[in-house]
């Protein structure tokens, strides 16, 4: 009788999988169950790298659902700075999955948060999108009409989409110790006061982030019932960690909870997982900037090609993703990511690098 791995596919083997092609070209991409055309009303959602593939989608004509759509007087520049047509809707950077539930849940009015708004200098930021509105609201009736607008346009994004793309980016959050709502910058950061008494780091593990997806999937079906999932794992890395160990154990930790957190998702009907973070971390350094974090543009072109060609295109139609121009295009795009957890890695004072155990007191 032959054992099992007698007969497997090339594709099961490292030798023949990866060891056989140069890093930049390993497609581990799984065939999906269901495929992205021309009329999908697509919403995408989740932390920096998100912003990536809603671009892609965009220059290629396909429909990203848009619900909160800018002034057209606005101009596209400014729109983009206010978090207009980054998303379907104006709800910015979406790092967690409970961040996630919660905010279906507050479009739905299930879920009030207590902490309503912060009023800072006599400007008026959201606790839940605290960069949403640069220099904040100029009162606290503009905000609150401003928030009604913005839920009701998330509310119909969900209801109303056929695929949602949604991209795990952290585990760790902070919360508020009165109603456990969580925001997507611990306060003090963007905006808001920094208090211990109220407010609490989290750390999720695999079943919390499962059970988090599972609810929010649930309760999204009961009203869209044919809405399809696609999961993945933001291939940059943490900017900080708020847990007391090195920042590459946190990192390593966090893609490790939700890389399995997808994988027991994709299980579910109409879930499937794309592999961004392998795609990307199987290049070595050659998709990654300088400080090894942040994904080059070649690195978002790779991963976007494999996702037109597997869950988009067939292989024979898939567009060739063109490269930027030049390097100079290559770093705007880099900036041009609005990436709240980057303000995570501003220290109070500059301080020096520090290696292995030597981690010195900031007093």
């Amino acid at each position: 009788m032959k054992h099992p791995y007698q007969d497997i596919d090339a594709r099961q083997r490292w030798s023949r999988a990866v060891a056989a092609f140069d890093p930049a070209q390993i497609d581990p991409v799984m065939p999906p169950s269901f495929h992205i055309g021309p009329r999908t009303r697509v919403v995408t959602a989740g932390s920096c790298f998100a912003q990536h593939v809603a671009r892609h989608l965009r220059e290629h004509g396909l429909p990203c659902f848009e619900t909160e759509p800018a002034h057209p007087l606005l101009g596209d520049e400014l729109a983009r700075n206010f978090g207009y047509g980054v998303y379907a809707a104006r709800y910015g950077n979406i790092y967690t999955a409970r961040q996630l539930l919660q905010l279906w849940r507050r479009a739905t009015g299930v879920f009030v948060p207590a902490d309503d708004a912060w009023e800072q200098d006599g400007s008026w930021f959201d606790p839940f999108r605290p960069t949403i509105q640069p220099g904040g609201f100029a009162s606290g009736r503009e905000y609150r009409e401003d928030r009604h607008r913005h839920l009701a346009a998330v509310r119909k994004a969900f209801t109303e989409m056929d695929v949602f793309v949604f991209t795990l980016g952290l585990t760790e959050c902070w919360s508020s110790r009165v109603d456990g709502a969580v925001y997507p910058l611990c306060p003090g950061v963007a905006a808001g006061h920094y208090d211990s008494r109220q407010h609490a780091l989290l750390n999720f593990g695999v079943a919390e982030v499962v059970a988090d997806l599972h609810a929010f999937l649930d309760e999204v079906r009961r009203v869209n019932p044919s809405m399809k999932m696609i999961l993945t794992v933001s291939p940059v890395a943490l900017a900080a960690t708020a847990e007391p160990r090195h920042v590459l154990l946190s990192n390593t930790w966090s893609k490790a909870v939700l890389r399995i957190a997808a994988e027991t998702l994709s299980a579910f009907p109409d879930v499937y997982y794309f592999p961004a973070y392998e795609i990307v971390n199987a290049a070595g350094h050659a998709y990654l900037a300088a400080d090894r974090r942040t994904v080059l543009e070649q690195g978002v072109r790779r991963v976007m090609e494999l996702f037109f060609r597997h869950v988009v295109y067939s292989d024979e139609s898939a567009p060739d993703v063109p490269a930027p121009p030049d390097f100079l295009h290559q770093g705007q795009v880099l900036m041009d990511v609005l990436c709240d957890e980057q303000r995570l890695d501003t220290p109070a004072r500059e301080s020096e690098p520090v290696n292995g155990g030597a981690h010195e007191s900031s007093r």
